[in-house]
């Protein structure tokens, strides 16, 4: 006998969180309880604001079309809405067991701010692979930045955010103020420029290796071993099932390349999956996922060591069962 529940969250933000010039109040998303016999499996459906292409409602709506089609007997398809498809194949894996419990809590913290501030944050980590937004401000005075924190802690390595925010000019003023000895510790530079072009010509005369984020969501995309790319980050919430996902790390690696599975600001059960997914597929990379603190409440599950509220299951709103 198959049941299934459709919960929704709201949790608020805290008040500097800005994606893409608009500012983000609260998070909110979906909640997937599937039962079969004795069995239960959760899963997340959160579309991003300004980064999903689907709203949460039409995330709502083709969700309740997926769980009749289960409920029927059949099987969730991949072709679904990605944050769908992604929440759907979660509670599908954990309904069968699929997605091992052994999690990777480990997070490449993520830092903006005063460079002092920075400095003592990184000081105290014991891994020290931190992520630092980039081409918020001036390029100049991220690349002095940058330059900084890797000077002061010579064991730091960094993973550099620019959401093809510079054009290649402003992305080569940049490297200009980052010492040559120091860009290895670049672990890589996401998207730093507008096009794709722009930013695999950027690596190659710079030598500060890349990183595909955005691209990876494109139809045209192709995972392919390039001079100059490290790394593709893995976004499943943007990108879309367990499936799809698998088969992007899978390419990825066969190319030489490092696949990373990185949060697009989950819930903390949502977190907890991704930390689980990054233990099984890519158990040797550091994931992205240190954006439980952009919130004021976990929901459902709980995150290690954190002291945020806890929203149970009797305080989220019912918006579908069968």
């Amino acid at each position: 006998m198959r049941g299934a529940t459709l919960y929704r969250y709201s949790v608020p933000m805290d008040a500097g969180v800005v994606l893409r010039d608009q500012r983000l109040q609260r998070r909110e998303g979906l909640l997937v309880r599937l039962c079969e016999d004795e069995r239960v499996g959760w899963g997340e459906i959160a579309p991003l604001p300004a980064f999903s292409r689907e709203t949460l409602d039409e995330a709502q709506q083709a969700a309740q079309r997926r769980l009749r089609d289960w409920l029927a007997g059949g099987e969730p398809p991949d072709d679904a809405l990605p944050s769908v498809a992604f929440g759907l194949s979660c509670a599908l894996a954990e309904l069968t067991q699929r997605l091992p419990e052994t999690a990777d809590y480990r997070k490449a913290p993520l830092c903006s701010g005063d460079p002092d501030e920075l400095f003592a944050r990184l000081q105290a980590l014991d891994d020290k692979v931190a992520k630092v937004k980039v081409g918020l401000y001036e390029a100049v005075r991220d690349g002095m930045i940058v330059n900084l924190l890797l000077e002061a802690l010579p064991d730091l390595r960094l993973r550099l955010d620019a959401n093809r925010s510079w054009t290649r000019p402003k992305a080569d003023s940049f490297a200009r103020y980052v010492n040559p000895a120091l860009r290895p510790r670049i672990d890589f530079l996401e998207e730093p420029c507008k096009t794709r072009a722009e930013s695999l010509a950027f690596a190659q005369h710079s030598g500060i290796a890349i990183a595909w984020d955005e691209s990876v969501r494109e139809a045209d995309f192709r995972v392919r071993a390039e001079p100059g790319v490290r790394a593709i980050v893995i976004k499943p919430t943007l990108i879309g099932s367990l499936t799809r996902c698998r088969q992007l790390i899978e390419q990825a690696h066969q190319a030489g390349l490092e696949a990373v599975i990185s949060s697009s600001i989950e819930s903390s059960l949502g977190l907890s999956q991704l930390a689980r997914i990054a233990h099984w597929l890519t158990p040797h990379a550091v994931p992205g996922l240190d954006t439980l603190d952009l919130m004021r409440a976990q929901v459902l599950r709980r995150w290690p060591d954190s002291a945020l509220p806890l929203q149970t299951v009797e305080q989220l709103e019912t918006v579908w069962r069968s």
